[in-house]
């Protein structure tokens, strides 16, 4: 089972930049999707945005649309998640997870990382 470990978490203010990182254990192969999800305390997990592992399709939220953006360095086996304009409203726990599949179902992840708490002041 792949693991994943997330970091690039942390404090910052409003309209502020953070990017975060996933480091996969394993090389991911062809028909691997890697995706973003955050949960904020006494919420539900929210989907964040998907990419394929290959081809680089990406799937994003609404509310993240814009904003947030998803590479992959393959040669890394290693996910980026870019927030920029951030808002309070962005504060939760950031976890990546993987799956094989399509972006365009944010079901089926199986493998999670711990997170990273990401806050965002006004």
């Amino acid at each position: 089972q792949v693991q994943l470990v997330e970091s690039g978490g942390g404090l910052v203010q409003a309209g502020g930049s953070l990017r975060l990182s996933c480091a996969a254990s394993e090389r991911t192969f062809s028909n691997y999707v890697m995706g973003w999800f955050r949960q904020a305390p006494g919420k539900e997990r929210e989907f964040v945005v998907a990419v394929s592992w290959i081809a680089g399709t990406t799937y994003y939220a609404d509310s993240v649309k814009g904003r947030f953006t998803v590479s992959r360095d393959n040669a890394k086996n290693t996910v980026y998640l870019q927030m920029n304009n951030l808002k309070p409203e962005d504060t939760a726990v950031y976890y990546c997870a993987v799956k094989r599949g399509s972006v365009y179902n944010t079901g089926g992840f199986g493998s999670w990382g711990q997170g990273t708490q990401v806050t965002v002041s006004s």
